[in-house]
């Protein structure tokens, strides 16, 4: 949960999911409304690429690993309560 997810799921109703790299829109959305039983109208899919790393005590350098992101959009008056 970042600063800008929080904004965006109170302002927008949009909710962001770290999801598998083999994961489509359609497997989201379905993912998505038998989870939380909600209607979604929109699914926004981006990958993350890798940022570089440095290792200080050997000053070589490597990767975080990349991940794939969803931005999930609900129907009007739908909410996920997240704990």
């Amino acid at each position: 949960m970042t600063e800008k997810s929080n904004q965006l799921s109170s302002n927008f109703g949009q909710y962001v999911f770290e999801v598998d790299d083999d994961a489509n829109r359609h497997a989201i959305r379905r993912a998505v409304e038998k989870a939380f039983n909600v209607s979604v109208t929109r699914v926004n899919v981006m990958n993350v690429k890798p940022k570089k790393k440095r290792n200080l005590r050997n000053g070589r350098y490597g990767r975080s690993s990349g991940f794939k992101k969803a931005i999930v959009t609900l129907k009007e008056g739908d909410k996920i309560e997240i704990v």
